[in-house]
């Protein structure tokens, strides 16, 4: 009698423990679905949505599967979100692209009380600049606090302060060039970077195209001789 109702118990507690696990299983959502739901809560709190179609279209481009897609949107909108929070009330607001680097900077390490505190400190239209900066510094091994001071002290010396700041400290400037070149990246400095750099072994630059040639002799010989007259200096009966 015992040993049949501890079987009927046993049967009882199987079916209950189904009775749980099978919604669960049949609520368990594809990727598509995971995005969609993902999209919808953009909506629903002001979050530009394109900011996660964006990550969508580029998981698509690199043939990521696409529950690796659903993760990263759902990780992106995490973010987004927090720098939403940590940005609100910053006078004139924040727009979709100082919203995306603010998500940027909270990925990097940069919590939300120095996110808050530099997008307070900077204008509308020097924010994102700014932000871009203090997350540069930041992954470059530059504590945030730290940071901050940085970037602050750079807006306070005016915006070409604050445009060469990513080049400052112990990382390298954004356009770094490829390690091997001479010179300065791209549009840094009078000119940019130099057109020619000399060869190990080679004394100056090479003579432009339809700059007159090479020269007639080597450099200290005696000339070829008087404009329009013989060749070989004019000797000879």
């Amino acid at each position: 009698m015992r040993s049949k109702m501890t079987t009927k118990m046993a049967i009882i507690g199987g079916m209950a423990l189904l009775a749980v696990l099978l919604p669960a299983a049949g609520h368990a959502q594809s990727p598509d679905e995971r995005i969609g739901s993902a999209m919808t809560r953009a909506q629903e709190t002001g979050i530009p949505v394109w900011l996660l179609e964006s990550k969508i279209q580029e998981g698509q481009a690199k043939g990521v599967p696409m529950d690796r897609i659903a993760a990263a949107v759902e990780a992106r909108l995490s973010g987004l979100s927090r720098a939403a929070a940590a940005m609100q009330g910053v006078p004139g607001g924040v727009d979709a692209g100082q919203l995306s680097v603010g998500a940027d900077a909270l990925g990097a390490g940069v919590n939300e009380a120095v996110l808050a505190e530099i997008a307070g400190s900077a204008t509308g239209e020097h924010r994102a600049v700014a932000i871009a900066a203090l997350t540069h510094l930041v992954q470059q091994g530059t504590v945030p606090g730290e940071a901050l001071l940085r970037v602050q002290d750079a807006l306070a010396r005016g915006p070409a302060a604050l445009a060469n700041l990513p080049g400052a400290g112990s990382g390298p400037p954004f356009g770094t060039p490829v390690p091997g070149r001479q010179g300065p990246p791209e549009g840094v400095g009078a000119g940019g970077a130099p057109d020619w750099v000399p060869a190990p072994g080679q004394g100056g630059p090479p003579t432009p195209p339809g700059g007159g040639g090479p020269p007639s002799g080597p450099p200290g010989g005696p000339p070829s001789g008087p404009p329009g007259g013989p060749p070989g200096g004019g000797g000879g009966s």
